[in-house]
């Protein structure tokens, strides 16, 4: 959840200032963040009458409402530089979240021909971008943001973008859409032991 950063309710001029606290490289980096949330509500607006399976679209409407509430708290924060009226919450997966490993031989994919070719795996596959480039534009944004309220935010939102990627990457997974290869046993346990743990701390 996003914390407070001050005991007291600051005077109007000092609201005034605390709206203005942010540095170059934060305002160029919220802008394309901010964009890039609108392009992605746009887009699950724009998909949602061409999805034809139920479960993608209990998906699409969960993402879609959960992503414009963390829209508005991040619009509020980045306008006023204050604590948000609405804080950043924690998006809840509907599924589980087992995976079927292995590859199996299918017909290879290539670029669509036309638009009535559209349907749910490609429809899973661009939402699953749109949080895969959410995420990466937050996290350059909270890296370069100064204002303590917006980094906070932006920076509590990324592992919702996550999330929900994740959930659209198991979907996809279950359906047949994404194939996860997997190394032999061996090779798998020869890179799993190719660390240890150090006990030995500075003092």
């Amino acid at each position: 959840m996003t914390q407070s950063f001050s005991n007291e309710q600051p005077n109007t001029s000092n609201n005034q200032q605390q709206s203005l606290n942010h540095g170059g490289h934060e305002m160029m980096d919220m802008h394309e963040t901010i964009g890039e949330i609108i392009a992605g509500l746009n887009q699950s607006i724009f998909l949602r009458p061409h999805v034809k399976d139920q479960e993608l679209l209990s998906i699409l409407d969960r993402q879609y409402n959960f992503t414009l509430g963390t829209y508005n708290t991040i619009v509020e924060s980045y306008n006023t530089g204050h604590d948000p009226s609405v804080p950043t919450g924690r998006y809840q997966m509907e599924t589980g979240n087992d995976f079927t490993y292995g590859l199996k031989p299918g017909q290879p994919k290539k670029p669509m021909q036309n638009a009535n070719e559209i349907n749910d795996e490609m429809i899973s596959g661009f939402l699953l971008g749109a949080h895969k480039g959410s995420a990466k534009c937050m996290t350059a944004a909270a890296l370069e943001t100064t204002n303590p309220v917006v980094r906070r935010v932006v920076a509590d939102s990324i592992p919702n973008c996550i999330e929900m990627a994740y959930e659209l990457s198991i979907y996809q997974n279950k359906h047949g859409y994404y194939q996860v290869p997997q190394y032999s046993q061996q090779d798998m346990r020869a890179m799993l032991d190719a660390f240890a743990t150090s006990k030995n701390p500075l003092h």
